[in-house]
């Protein structure tokens, strides 16, 4: 009822099917296969989980906003004493490898379609904030933009020019667990009802990747780069199996290397290898092949460097080690 105006639905025999619009019952589930001590808590279960949402047409926008994508979710199933940890844990995000400042909002019940009590909304709402105060951060107050079945902290991303896109979020649920009559085993014995946070770090991952290609520009840092090294032989004949011996080695240290063999002139294919932004280009020729070195430009430099390729594998090694 208060999330069907954006799920897909089909009548089946009398009964109304649809397609998965979130993963959340999926979690619950796969918590309540089993019985559970309050030793075992918290206990977290991570989903990389497509989802299907009607969108209004007018609101789609490339990969920013789509009818079906895939959430890098987590549900966490815990004791009330756990609450803040966890969510103090949970704050830590990894948005600053990226280059990406955020700031916190904590979102509150809506006004209308929300489930459960005022009591434990309240609550939940307090404990939200106080976590995020304990983490070290400030959140700013969004009334009534809450989840109908629970209060949330988002996470509002801010990339190179300047604009604001929500992606992460942390939603402290003590609702649904009741819905699916979630227990524990308490150190008395007695039947607990456990506490549910939902998190998500990218939100969607289509919509991060449109936003981190605009953040760069198309010029990923070398760590997240599809192709990190393109080799382009002077001469095909003379160069080549040289230029494979270096292919190889790369990658056998994991590094994303192509070979560029078109039938082009060698100026045509260093400028494309810049166009397409690709970290380094190397290039391969009569004096690399017979002193076993390698030349390569850096993406944006005119300066051609020879190193030997042991040299030339550690200073990338150390690059993607340190996410420069």
């Amino acid at each position: 009822y208060n999330y069907r105006e954006n799920m897909y639905t089909s009548q089946i025999d009398e009964k109304i099917y649809a397609i998965k619009p979130m993963n959340c019952p999926g979690g619950m589930i796969v918590y309540k296969n089993s019985l559970h001590s309050y030793k075992d808590l918290p206990i977290r279960i991570g989903e990389l989980g497509q989802v299907h949402r009607h969108e209004a047409s007018g609101a789609l926008n490339g990969l920013f906003r789509v009818r079906t994508f895939t959430q890098d979710d987590a549900h966490i199933f815990m004791r009330p004493d756990q609450i803040e940890s966890e969510i103090v844990r949970l704050i830590n995000f990894i948005y600053k490898i990226f280059g990406l400042t955020y700031d916190i909002e904590l979102s509150t019940r809506p006004e209308e379609k929300y489930i459960g009590d005022l009591e434990i909304w309240n609550s939940s709402e307090k404990a939200l904030e106080v976590a995020c105060h304990k983490a070290g951060h400030e959140c700013k107050i969004n009334p009534g933009d809450g989840a109908f079945y629970g209060p949330k902290l988002d996470f509002h991303i801010k990339d190179s020019l300047g604009r604001i896109w929500q992606c992460g979020t942390i939603q402290l649920d003590m609702n649904l667990p009741e819905r699916f009559d979630l227990t524990y085993i308490d150190s008395d014995g007695s039947k607990k009802r456990p506490v549910m946070l939902h998190r998500v770090i990218f939100g969607s991952i289509e919509r991060f990747i449109g936003i981190l290609i605009e953040h760069y520009a198309g010029l990923f840092p070398l760590w997240l780069s599809p192709v990190q090294v393109n080799i382009i032989p002077v001469n095909f004949e003379c160069h080549l199996d040289y230029c494979n011996e270096i292919k190889s080695k790369l990658e056998e240290v994991d590094i994303r290397t192509q070979l560029d063999l078109r039938d082009e002139k060698l100026s045509y294919r260093m400028r494309e290898s810049q166009t397409k932004k690709i970290p380094y280009t190397i290039v391969i020729g009569d004096k690399e092949k017979q002193s076993k070195s390698i030349s390569y430009r850096l993406h944006g430099s005119s300066e051609t460097l020879t190193i030997s390729l042991d040299e030339f594998i550690i200073l990338l090694k150390k690059e993607i080690d340190e996410k420069k």
